[in-house]
């Protein structure tokens, strides 16, 4: 049977929990645990995978560039990934991967990007089930009057990260 390895961190944020499945990190999420829990047991339903919590070499890396992240030291991640979800949704988080670090799109923006200008709503639905959290930087999408609506970690968290890179955005001239 194929499997989901799991391992679950303590970061400045909380509780953080990765997962990866044949070497590429699908998962990650902090925050709420119940709510990481179901998302991680729904990853592992699509992809036909038992959940095993162990050590690993790829989310020891993970977790190394989420600290980086955090500490104003990394402005992209360079980790395998696997977006598991529709080709909709695929196509939203491909999108919103190009958002630039300290930067925001609005859902509309994003919706225009994908060339779906009406599908407004349904990229918020595609961006509130990222199973990548941080490295999908979904956080960076805001409304089209520039509120901050909808995210996994909550409103709090997602202002959080946009304050952090906002701090550190001068720095990302690389």
């Amino acid at each position: 049977m194929n499997r989901i390895i799991v391992r679950h961190n303590k970061i400045e944020m909380g509780e953080l929990t990765l997962g990866c499945f044949e070497g590429r990190l699908c998962f990650l999420g902090f925050g709420n645990q119940d709510v990481t829990q179901i998302v991680a047991h729904r990853m592992a339903r699509l992809l036909g995978a038992d959940v095993t919590e162990q050590d690993d070499a790829l989310l020891n890396e993970a977790k190394r560039q989420i600290d980086e992240y955090l500490a104003g030291n990394r402005r992209v991640f360079d980790i395998p990934l696997l977006m598991v979800g529709t080709d909709f949704q695929r196509s939203v988080w491909n999108a919103v991967r190009q958002v630039p670090y300290g930067a925001t799109m609005s859902y509309l923006q994003i919706a225009r990007a994908i060339g779906k200008d009406k599908a407004v709503r349904a990229v918020g639905n595609a961006c509130r089930a990222n199973p990548i959290g941080i490295v999908v930087p979904c956080h960076r999408i805001i409304g089209s009057d520039g509120s901050l609506v909808g995210y996994y970690g909550g409103l709090s968290c997602k202002q959080r990260l946009l304050n952090l890179e906002r701090r550190y955005a001068p720095l990302s001239q690389d």
